[in-house]
């Protein structure tokens, strides 16, 4: 919905600003010093003219002049519309509403990815799992995060659309100078957008680990994204092949998917299987059945990315949860809140695995 109200505001904002241009076309210089005489001035073709002070009908504004020589042929000086030319003023809106597009989608992802951080982080937290569990965990992280959290996500949603904005000016700027610089001038602004996507992943990612530390602790922006940041240093090598394996394995998740479904929809459309036929009634009553195959795995690889997503915003929040439990508890008198599957993997344990006054951690409400 958000980019359909975009599209359309672009739209609208593209015809109501667009002012016409209307462009000299004539065929002898003579009819230019002819026009000079009768005070409509020196003109030259792709010049720009007032279609106003050419006769004609709307679509050719001609202005017919016989010039003086023996053969007293005739000449003409014409008004043609050339295209529309937006002015600066409806440019900086487009700008505006690109750049509102960008915060507000980037604001609603940091809205999901805090809510699910939340959510996983009450069920680790909680040390008798699933009977400390909320019952409407989710729910209940999505109610903080928009009562308490709603400023710090706007601030790093702000953050990344600024970067991207960044990029767009560039790739505009590219776009301009395309054919009327050196190599030199190309490198560089190459250079600069490579520069500033590598700066939007970074920022990116930044940004999921500030989430999961605002979730869980209630921080502001900056505070989250310091203790993130700290915390994925210190454990720099198990985050490193957390990173890589993780990524791995839901990317190959992705493309099993998109490969099943894509198998399933070849079978259901392919007109030279019993399949096929079956459904359809006739081998050639489907044409160009690839098209809607691979159609069918471009829809399913984006909706097996959205659902993987969730199970990356799981893994990321376990780990940072994970990692704090080490940091903060030692298995004695300060037991660990992570169950025993995985105490097992990281090669700890509780050695009193019931502790009689030990509950679930308090998220902060507030910051």
């Amino acid at each position: 919905m958000l980019f359909i109200y975009w599209i359309l505001l672009f739209l609208f904002l593209r015809t109501v600003s667009s002012e016409n241009r209307f462009s000299i076309i004539t065929n002898t210089s003579i009819a230019s010093e002819i026009l000079n005489i009768t005070g409509l001035g020196m003109v030259t073709n792709g010049m720009q003219c007032d279609p106003t002070l050419f006769p004609g009908d709307t679509l050719s504004h001609t202005l017919f002049v016989t010039e003086n020589s023996s053969n007293d042929s005739i000449a003409s000086v014409s008004c043609f519309f050339d295209k529309f030319v937006t002015s600066n003023f409806a440019l900086g809106l487009q700008v505006y509403n690109l750049f509102g597009l960008f915060w507000i989608g980037n604001f609603i992802v940091a809205l999901g990815e805090c809510t699910l951080a939340g959510g996983f982080a009450s069920y680790y937290w909680a040390f008798n799992k699933p009977k400390d569990v909320p019952t409407f965990a989710l729910i209940e992280s999505f109610g903080r995060t928009v009562l308490f959290h709603s400023g710090s996500l706007a601030f790093g949603s702000l953050i990344i659309a600024i970067v991207q904005i960044a990029r767009v000016i560039l790739a505009y700027i590219q776009h301009k100078l395309k054919g009327k610089t050196g190599k030199i001038v190309k490198v560089l602004l190459c250079l600069l957008q490579c520069c500033f996507w590598l700066l939007e992943k970074v920022l990116r990612y930044v940004n999921r680990q500030a989430y999961i530390e605002i979730a869980i602790y209630g921080y502001d922006f900056c505070t989250g994204a310091c203790k993130a940041i700290g915390l994925l240093i210190r454990n720099v090598i198990t985050t490193a092949v957390k990173d890589r394996v993780v990524g791995l394995l839901l990317f190959m998740g992705k493309i099993a998917i998109t490969a099943a479904i894509g198998v399933l929809a070849y079978l259901g459309f392919g007109s030279y299987v019993d399949g096929g036929s079956k459904l359809w009634g006739s081998r050639k009553e489907l044409n160009y059945f690839l098209i809607p195959v691979i159609a069918l795995m471009v829809i399913t690889y984006f909706i097996a990315s959205s659902f993987m997503s969730v199970y990356h915003m799981a893994v990321d929040t376990i780990f940072i949860c994970a990692m704090e439990d080490l940091e903060r508890n030692n298995g004695f008198d300060k037991p660990y809140f992570m169950n025993k599957e995985l105490q097992n993997i990281l090669g700890v344990k509780n050695k009193a695995q019931d502790h009689p006054d030990h509950g679930t951690v308090e998220m902060q409400e507030n910051k």
